[in-house]
């Protein structure tokens, strides 16, 4: 078994060398307090760069939730005396491109451009208003607003987002971790510009934000790109760290819907990016349901019992322990045979752990997956980032495979049963029977 996994291994490495041994990933600090982690690859005439903070919807307070996501949504309509209009077209003018992350840790911003002078130059440029000097138009932070607004009630009429919010809010409590990504309509009608400025001034500083690059400029070009990018910021701002979490109030809630399937999702805190136990965990869950068909869940719950037409598991790391959530949806007859049964698997392999055959499966889907997650930049440009941002070893991404190949059977036991608690968990029906 050790000779297959060295196989599958040796393939690895012949698949995707440039990425893990020709190109090692370089860090230093900018001027500015910025972290940088650089990946040099001349392949193509692209550059992808992101900017990051911690200014994820964590930092909201309770009475402005939704001012981290906005001020995120509006970074680039309008920066540095350029319009909304006249940012997308000196963008597009170059042929260059951005996209935006968002989660409750983070914030960020991400450019792709041609690595040619002109057109690098130009979408530096703008990139580096953006960042630096948004200016959160009054009309368009109206727009912003409204638009956001009417997405929370539309998708408050939907059983998925409503058994969601509830989930989270058993899950968190008062915790920042429990707050809506997007926010409340109550708190986002009265938030004002001013608000948004203070944010960004809080948040949006030199010595947290994490730059990330890869592509086709040397190391001393990516030096003058991260310095661009952050010498007009704030040195220090106000963040602050996130509360840890405590265990919830264990309970399931009924929520009455007229959708004909009932959506059934459970959750318990599960773990930090940095936890010792995140190996065995990724294996575990990939084994219990987040395998797709081959996983222990989709097997008892779909193949067996004909209950939910899909069913899965997953972790969501973060700073403070993010959630670990089953989900599924069933016909709302079965709801409650389809919850019953869910916990009972998900007791069983708490208890036993997976067996011997599974965890080979799981790692042979795990092993030779990887590499189809780092065949293009903006990939790899993803990894740099939460490398940067969780501040994992530089050798992560080699470290990977190495650290899967190694998780046991009774590491999983372990690690789950330490972790979760089947019995403590929260959970929420939406579309259950009258």
């Amino acid at each position: 078994m050790k000779q297959f996994f060295f196989v599958i291994l040796m393939l690895f490495v012949f698949y995707s060398q440039w990425a893990l041994a020709s190109l090692p990933i370089q860090f230093w600090q900018a001027s500015s307090g910025a972290r940088v982690y650089f990946v040099e690859n001349h392949d193509l005439p692209i550059l992808d760069v992101s900017v990051e903070f911690a200014a994820g919807s964590s930092m909201d307070i309770p009475s402005q939730s939704g001012c981290a996501s906005l001020v995120q949504q509006l970074l680039s309509l309008g920066a540095g005396g350029f319009s909304e209009d006249q940012i997308a077209t000196a963008l597009a003018d170059v042929g260059a491109q951005t996209r935006s992350h968002f989660d409750r840790d983070r914030a960020g911003i991400v450019l792709r451009t041609l690595s040619s002078e002109r057109e690098r130059k130009q979408a530096l440029d703008v990139f580096a208003r953006i960042i630096q000097f948004p200016e959160f138009p009054q009309a368009i932070l109206s727009r912003e607003k409204e638009r956001t607004i009417s997405s929370i009630k539309e998708s408050s009429t939907k059983p998925d987002y409503i058994a969601e919010r509830e989930l989270m809010k058993m899950l968190y409590g008062n915790h920042p971790y429990g707050f809506n990504e997007q926010g409340e309509v109550e708190t986002l009608s009265k938030l004002q510009r001013e608000d948004l400025l203070a944010f960004y001034r809080a948040h949006y500083v030199a010595e947290g934000a994490v730059i990330a690059i890869i592509g086709d400029v040397t190391r001393l070009e990516a030096a003058a790109i991260a310095e661009k990018l952050t010498e007009s910021l704030p040195s220090t701002g106000q963040s602050r760290n996130v509360p840890p979490v405590a265990i919830p109030v264990t309970g399931i809630k009924r929520l009455p819907h007229p959708a004909a399937q009932s959506h059934i999702q459970l959750a318990y805190p599960g773990l930090r990016r940095s936890d010792p136990d995140y190996f065995p965990l990724l294996v575990g869950n990939h084994i219990l349901g987040g395998g797709g068909f081959v996983s222990r869940l989709m097997e008892e719950v779909r193949q067996q019992r004909g209950l939910a037409y899909s069913v899965y598991s997953f972790f969501a790391p973060y700073k403070e322990q993010g959630p670990f959530q089953i989900g599924l949806q069933t016909k709302k007859e079965q709801s409650e045979e389809a919850l019953a049964l869910t916990q009972k698997v998900l007791k069983d392999f708490v208890l036993n752990g997976p067996t011997e055959k599974e965890l080979v499966a799981a790692k042979q889907n795990i092993i030779g997956g990887f590499p189809l997650r780092i065949d293009s930049n903006s990939k790899i440009l993803g990894f740099l980032s939460v490398i940067g941002f969780y501040q994992l070893p530089l050798t992560y991404m080699t470290d990977y495979l190495v650290a899967v190949e190694a998780v046991t059977t009774e590491q999983i036991r372990q690690a789950f049963q330490r972790r979760i608690q089947p019995d403590g968990m929260v959970a929420v029906i939406a579309g259950a029977m009258e």
